[in-house]
């Protein structure tokens, strides 16, 4: 029988014993002349996600606490409490000042504005007396 050796296997298994976020998984898509980044994060109050933008570095950090108080036993903890953030480069073709976000039934999504300059544009080009001209114009 052969079995696979796996060296990280033990530390997964201490850490995912461990009350805190590990992953919040991200969606990132282009839709017509913006993108959408959707974020798992469910189980959180909308107070507590924190979303930034800095020199077009998207930061988005959350934290859920536990619902029970210090008095009460604890039989099973099984839901990730703690902190997450993730940091995303969004480039230099977004329009960083109309990003807007949304947080329902546990995704939070970020809708980012391409730019006007990173929009596609046609190029025409014009013909007379042996000249070219060519202009640019949103397509």
């Amino acid at each position: 029988m052969l079995t696979r050796f796996d060296p990280f296997q033990e530390l997964d298994r201490m850490f995912s014993s461990t009350t805190s976020y590990r992953a919040m998984p991200t969606d990132v898509y282009r839709r017509g002349d913006e993108y959408v980044i959707e974020f798992d994060v469910p189980g959180l109050q909308p107070d507590s996600i924190d979303v930034t933008v800095e020199r077009n570095v998207l930061q988005v950090s959350a934290e859920r606490k536990p619902t029970y108080g210090d008095g009460d036993q604890v039989i099973v903890s099984e839901r990730p409490t703690g902190s997450v953030r993730r940091q995303m480069y969004l480039g230099n073709d977004v329009d960083g000042s109309g990003i807007e976000a949304s947080y329902v039934d546990g995704v939070l999504t970020i809708h980012v504005p391409v730019a006007e300059q990173a929009k596609p544009h046609k190029i025409q080009i014009g013909s007379g007396n042996g000249q070219k001209t060519l202009t640019a114009q949103s397509a």
